[in-house]
């Protein structure tokens, strides 16, 4: 059934279809998920114009008004010296750090704050462990809408909150972790009047999805694995659905395998997909330094495990130690700073790869979601520091060093 633009919402279980609209979250048949689907005509007329997300307009929601900063359109960088590290001949990093804001987060607020303004909403509100957070009230900002954020209180890294300060959202301080966050913001939605603009809203998954195209367009094919680290498990989610859509366009023969990696202290759907099981068992109480995927209970955990079973993909679990020194591997090797959830990606992959999971001459995409400077109070060691006085030879000291 096609409802108002074309568009319709979908529930991923039930299959029931609803007319889009500012209070549509979840089915109102069985509260399932929903996802935006397309009429097949769309895929009969697709062509890309321009830069950024936007350049993928014809597979996106219509909109009377694109509230943008320019996001998307990020480098996918050949990681050659990390690839011979690892046994990757061809190893790629598509560096979402590189986004207006620092993270993934810009594509999907990009198109969900356009439809805010199409829905005629006044407010928009998220709960978020920072990034979700720090894109949303840039992009409130931009359109001229008040922002609410609901933290985690004392589980936001400092550089996120700071960006959601500074751009004039109310922060709402949770006693507890993220999933008591979103579920006080879902339980008081409609007394607030806001938008909810987490991932359990089907907008920010049509923009997440455009990494997909991107990486696609990039490589003028489509990789054998993109490796995605898994929070709220929406990104993984969302890139499957862009690679099934460059199939059903008919502008790609194949879809890649997608490996979720999740931090051992919040990897529900890891241990789901390992004891192929059909539902999660949540974390009460995850722990890892990786914030940005310390969630116990993700949203999109039912979409995370079609798509990396629909896609013969895999999960896997890193501990914190492992992440950190992705992250230092990453930043060493390739120069590229990543948060430490965004280095989880290559946390995976090192991890996969002493495994013997590859054969070396794959090709493999890493999606790092952040930049480092999110979350500045990360120790990285070891590090080299040198301490000189005035007139001292610095090449004499640097020898002494080493």
């Amino acid at each position: 059934m096609e409802y108002r633009d074309g568009e319709a919402l979908e529930c991923i279980d039930c299959g029931a279809t609803h007319e889009p609209g500012g209070n549509m979250l979840v089915c109102v048949k069985c509260g399932g998920l929903l996802e935006v689907a397309y009429p097949r005509s769309v895929f009969r007329s697709v062509s890309f114009n321009g830069r950024g997300v936007w350049r993928y307009r014809s597979l996106l929601p219509k909109v009377e008004r694109i509230v943008t900063l320019s996001e998307g359109d990020t480098p996918l960088v050949k990681a050659e010296r990390l690839g011979k590290y690892l046994g990757l001949k061809n190893l790629y990093v598509k560096f979402e750090g590189a986004n207006p804001t620092g993270s993934f987060k810009d594509r999907g607020m990009t198109v969900a704050v356009s439809i805010a303004l199409k829905f005629n909403a006044k407010s928009v509100a998220c709960a978020s462990t920072g990034n979700t957070s720090a894109s949303m009230s840039a992009y409130a900002a931009r359109a001229g809408l008040r922002s609410l954020v609901f933290l985690p209180d004392g589980y936001v890294a400092p550089g996120k909150l700071l960006q959601a300060v500074a751009h004039g959202a109310t922060i709402v301080r949770v006693r507890g972790n993220f999933d008591d966050a979103l579920k006080t913001l879902l339980m008081h939605r409609e007394e607030l009047g806001v938008y909810v603009l987490n991932s359990v809203n089907p907008y920010r998954i049509e923009g997440q999805k455009t990494i997909a195209f991107e990486i696609w367009e990039s490589l003028k094919s489509v990789p054998d694995f993109t490796v995605y680290p898994v929070g709220n498990a929406a990104n993984i989610s969302s890139g499957w659905k862009g690679f099934k859509e460059l199939v059903e366009a008919g502008l790609a023969e194949s879809k890649p395998r997608m490996i979720g990696v999740q931090a051992e202290g919040a990897a529900p759907i890891v241990k789901a997909c390992l004891q192929n099981r059909e539902t999660i068992e949540p974390v009460e109480k995850p722990e890892t330094v990786a914030t940005a995927i310390r969630i116990g209970k993700p949203l999109s955990w039912k979409k995370a495990l079609r798509a990396i079973r629909d896609s013969r993909g895999t999960a896997v679990a890193v501990s914190d130690r492992e992440i950190l020194k992705a992250q230092v591997d990453l930043a060493r090797m390739e120069g590229l700073f990543a948060e430490p959830a965004g280095a989880a990606s290559v946390a995976g992959l090192e991890k996969l790869s002493k495994e013997g999971f590859f054969k070396g001459d794959e090709t493999v995409v890493a999606v790092v979601t952040g930049h480092g400077l999110k979350d500045p109070s990360i120790n990285i060691e070891p590090y080299a520091e040198l301490v000189i006085h005035p007139g001292e030879n610095p090449a004499e000291a640097l020898r002494k060093l080493s």
